[in-house]
């Protein structure tokens, strides 16, 4: 089990429910089209989206979501990490509210 761990944190497969948002709004999909994409449920990209913080799923659903989200041209950064894409993108500051 900490083996399959080490390899979502390798390939990046944490994502948060805002970062899903925020890509379907950049991308200007729905959720349905996002999961005809992605291979997944409709319901199953509802509760992600409706989770708090980084989404938790069984890692082949994590692997979809990812990949369908990179084919549409999405990058997701990590906390504290450069984009080397070059595109367009969104990031939150974390600010004291």
């Amino acid at each position: 089990m900490n083996h399959v761990l080490n390899i979502i944190c390798d390939v990046h497969l944490v994502i948060t429910a805002g970062q899903l948002r925020a890509s379907r709004a950049l991308l200007g999909i729905d959720q349905r089209k996002l999961a005809e994409q992605a291979g997944l449920s409709l319901p199953t990209i509802q509760r992600m989206e409706a989770s708090e913080g980084v989404i938790r799923g069984n890692v082949d659903s994590l692997m979809k979501l990812v990949a369908a989200l990179e084919a549409f041209g999405i990058e997701l950064i990590a906390d504290n990490s450069m984009s080397g894409g070059g595109g367009r993108g969104v990031r939150l500051k974390r600010t004291a509210l």
